[in-house]
């Protein structure tokens, strides 16, 4: 009988590692991977990329303010959707709720996490015309999708003991919630929502492309117009702001989580 189990998991094995075999051959073909060339043409990039230095700053305050603006993006994009992420997730989660409102309510989730934010500032671009609102309404609605599902697994991975606890001093759903569940999912949430924060920032220097405000105008016309020098100063703006971000909500992690 052993012997039958085992030879079963060995199977299994050989299958798993075959299918996972099969899909990499298949999808490098279909990514049309060409390391060689990559090789040859090491030199034009390197030329290409000299034509970037040195860094031209003689614009750097507006860069500067073009990117506190990204970060304002980043910061109420990212502000919106966690709001609007705690109330979907709890409604996405299994151990909250019925079936009939987990699954509808994880499409929904889906399909905002599914299309890219570029293509969500194009709509809104239509709909409140140019600028940092649309770029904030796009991060908002992706961000969402994105948090939304990252909350609802911390909600289904909690201790079901608090919350019976809770429920057995008969106690509504929405207090089970606010006492029984937020306070054991509250640091995974921050953590997660200021991970999304410093994506969105990034995100939000290319939304300008597409007229949604913030750096990403500046950057698209640099490149348009050819002026690689701007486009280098700009990308090392972005780099120290990404740095510091990244440095600050280290620490807000460490103090709240």
């Amino acid at each position: 009988m052993l012997e039958k189990e085992a030879k079963l998991v060995s199977t299994k094995r050989i299958l798993f590692f075959f299918v996972i075999a099969t899909v990499l051959i298949f999808t490098y073909y279909q990514s049309e991977l060409d390391f060689p060339v990559l090789m040859q043409q090491g030199d034009n990039m390197g030329e290409y990329m000299r034509s970037y230095f040195p860094p031209d700053f003689s614009d750097w305050n507006y860069y500067f303010s073009e990117t506190l603006i990204t970060i304002s993006m980043g910061i109420w994009g990212t502000l919106m959707a966690a709001i609007a992420a705690v109330p979907l997730s709890i409604l996405a989660s299994n151990n909250m709720c019925p079936v009939w409102i987990v699954q509808p309510t994880r499409r929904l989730l889906d399909a905002m996490r599914a299309i890219n934010e570029i293509v969500f500032a194009l709509v809104f671009v239509v709909a409140v015309g140019l600028g940092p609102f649309a770029g904030v309404l796009s991060l908002f609605v992706n961000t969402t999708g994105v948090l939304g599902k990252l909350f609802s697994e911390a909600v289904e991975s909690i201790e079901p003991g608090p919350v019976e606890g809770i429920r057995a001093t008969g106690a509504n759903q929405i207090q089970e919630v606010i006492y029984g569940v937020i306070p054991q999912v509250m640091p995974l949430w921050t953590s997660f929502t200021l991970y999304r924060f410093e994506s969105n920032v990034r995100s939000a220097s290319v939304l300008g492309i597409v007229g949604a405000g913030g750096i990403g105008v500046s950057l698209y016309q640099s490149f348009g117009s050819f002026e690689y020098q701007k486009v280098c100063a700009i990308l090392i703006i972005l780099v120290a702001a990404t740095g510091t971000i990244d440095l600050l909500s280290a620490k807000v992690r460490q103090w709240l989580v």
